[in-house]
């Protein structure tokens, strides 16, 4: 395995620590958190943070899992965010008109109030966390 060149281990801690930290403090400011569902991007993100110090303390076999687990339910997260999201725009544009249908009624679903590809960035923050995890991991 080839070395990482100097300051990507600490480029990928970072932007790792920007995505959970920027995402948590969005969703709060959203108030995303009126129902069960809307929890399930806060606590990935609060199990990877503490996973995080866990894994700078002790590289342990059951750290690495638990962080590979959370990071797996954190990607899972976003894409059933994701189905949520459109769900609701898609009954919302239904409503508003009864007669949509097809490209038109996806298009307007897509755009809808809520952001449809928005809980794709816990996707975007699972990937950051893996590539941490390979870093700090002998293979």
């Amino acid at each position: 395995m080839q070395v990482p060149k100097p300051g990507l281990r600490q480029t990928i801690i970072l932007a790792l620590l920007f995505m959970m930290v920027g995402t948590a403090f969005e969703l709060i400011l959203l108030e995303h958190y009126e129902d069960w569902q809307q929890l399930i991007p806060l606590v990935c993100i609060g199990a990877a943070m503490l996973l995080v110090i866990v894994l700078f303390r002790n590289r342990s076999r059951l750290a690495v899992v638990s962080f590979k687990t959370v990071l797996g339910l954190t990607a899972l997260s976003g894409v059933y965010g994701t189905y949520l999201h459109l769900q609701a725009n898609y009954e919302f544009e239904l409503e508003m008109r009864p007669t949509a249908a097809g490209w038109d009624l996806f298009a307007e679903s897509m755009a809808g109030a809520l952001p449809a590809l928005a809980p794709g960035s816990m996707i975007l923050l699972a990937l950051i966390g893996y590539s941490f995890l390979t870093l700090i991991t002998k293979p």
